[in-house]
This record gives C-alpha cells, sequence and structure tokens, in this order.
C-alpha cells in the first residue's frame, strides 16, 4: 500500500469505525476516469485530488458523503440529495417492497398520493414501479420540492408526479394508495442523533411535536377522506412507536391491517387497509 493510502487510512481510523470503505467511496467520487477504485492497485494519477482533498476535509468534518458528492442510492437509483432533504434511507424502502406484494400488477392505472415526499424518492421509485401510474406528491418546504422535482426529471418520470406545496394534502380526494415517511422523531429522540444528522439534515424533517406522534394524529384524520373502500395506506413509523399509532388511528375509526418490519426485524410500516 503506498504512502497516499496509509496516511489518509491512519486519519480515518482516528474518527471513523470503517475507514476503508470511506476512503474507497470518496475516491470513487474523485476518480478521472469514473471507474471504479480498489486499493490492491491504486493509481494516484486517476485521481482527482483538488476534488478528494475538499471531500476530504469535509468528511474530517462530520459531513455525510452523500451530502459531499449530493449522491445517495434508494431502490434502484441513485438520488439527488442536499441540506435540504433527509438521505434516503434503506429501511423505507420497505414501502416500496409491501406496495409491490399488495399490488403486484405494474400496469395499472393506480392513484397514489406521497406525503412529506422530500428528495421524492418513494414517489420516484414507485413511478418508475408502475409505468401508468399518476402520482401527487407533497411537501411543505419549497426548496425539498425543488430537489423532487430535480430527481424526476433527471430519472424520466416528471410526467406521472404533480408536486404540491402544501402540509400533507392540499385538496381532499381519494386515491388508491396512501404513503408517508412523516417525522416521527421527539425532541428527546433527535437529540441522542448523530452530528453527521443534526449537522447537515433539515431539523423539520425529522423532529414532530406531541413526542413524535403530531403527524400521525393528522394523517389519522384525514385517511377517512383520502381512502376508498378498497385502498391503502403505508406509512412509515418509528421503531417503537407501533402500539401508540395503531391506537390514534383506531381512535378515528382506522384500523392497521399488519405492522411490517424492516431488515433488522424492527416495526417500521404500519399497512392500512379501509375494509
Amino acid at each position: 500500500m503506498n504512502d497516499f493510502l496509509k496516511t489518509h487510512l491512519n486519519i480515518l481510523k482516528k474518527n471513523f469505525s470503517n475507514p476503508n470503505l470511506e476512503l474507497r467511496v470518496m475516491l470513487n467520487n474523485c476518480s478521472i476516469k469514473k471507474k471504479n477504485v480498489f486499493l490492491n492497485n491504486f493509481n494516484l494519477n486517476e485521481i482527482n485530488l483538488i476534488k478528494f482533498n475538499k471531500a476530504f476535509q469535509r468528511r474530517l468534518n462530520r459531513e455525510p458523503i452523500s451530502k459531499i458528492f449530493n449522491k445517495k442510492s434508494f431502490w434502484k437509483y441513485d438520488f439527488f440529495v442536499n441540506k435540504d432533504v433527509l438521505d434516503p434511507r434503506p429501511e423505507t424502502e420497505l414501502i416500496i417492497e409491501k406496495i409491490l406484494d399488495f399490488y403486484p400488477n405494474k400496469t395499472k392505472s393506480l392513484r397514489f398520493l406521497d406525503m412529506c415526499t422530500g428528495s421524492g424518492c418513494i414517489a420516484i421509485s414507485l413511478a418508475k414501479e408502475y409505468i401508468e401510474a399518476t402520482i401527487d406528491a407533497t411537501d411543505i418546504s419549497s426548496r425539498a420540492l425543488k430537489v423532487a422535482r430535480n430527481n424526476a426529471v433527471r430519472l424520466g418520470c416528471n410526467d406521472q408526479i404533480n408536486f404540491i406545496k402544501c402540509n400533507l394534502v392540499s385538496e381532499i380526494q381519494y386515491y388508491d394508495i396512501v404513503v408517508c415517511n412523516p417525522p416521527y422523531l421527539s425532541n428527546y429522540e433527535y437529540k441522542r442523533t448523530v452530528h453527521e444528522i443534526q449537522l447537515f439534515e433539515p431539523k423539520k424533517a425529522l423532529v414532530a411535536t406531541k413526542e413524535g406522534y403530531y403527524f400521525y394524529h393528522q394523517i389519522a384524520k384525514l385517511l377517512p377522506n383520502l381512502l376508498e373502500s378498497k385502498s391503502m395506506a403505508f406509512l412509515e413509523i418509528g421503531s417503537k412507536q407501533a402500539k401508540k399509532v395503531k391506537g390514534i388511528f383506531s381512535e378515528n375509526n382506522i384500523y392497521s391491517l399488519k405492522i411490517a418490519q424492516d431488515i433488522q426485524n424492527l416495526d417500521r410500516l404500519l399497512i392500512i387497509k379501509k375494509s
């Protein structure tokens, strides 16, 4: 291993738990030839050193690699991300998986509502799977919607998605499928998150009042007027929120079909069927 790699790995070892991966990802994103970099066959001449040095310093300042290079993978695609949106999380892919389980016919003309769309990762992934679907994607943040629109254009599905600036919904109407990954952290939980999250992701996309349950109360009131008799809703929840969230919906005469677990076997998704 050459001196360049040794020096940077030693620095990363003092700050991060997986220094080899950290270094490889940064080098890959700074590769002049846009090809994968392998540490055991490393050629410094193939690296944009100006770009790498800037990225390396930003990483030492705890900025997530996704924000440094404005890219985060979700489902089958790479999404543009910045400080105005949350990074898409792997556990959120469970929403797409479960919708595909319940709606295997990908050519059906379904109407989706994606509330709190953020980067647009859920809406866009659904549009790519269901090519005849139409989707209303809402967010209260104009900056987040700008990111989502750009992602939709770049991934070639902007004609399927109507991006709307509002708090949850702008117009009461029926949908076949309603999805939402709302803010659900309490202030106490937020204070216990890592510095990367607190410094580089929008707090309003993470934290909700009423100890993290505010949006579930709001959605529970809205769903009876958004779901038809055979419609379904798929709502992400915190890993310890299932019992309380089910109670919130049952108070509004909406009963969950099931709670789905993520890859770590943590409660992650509330699945609702109106009847």
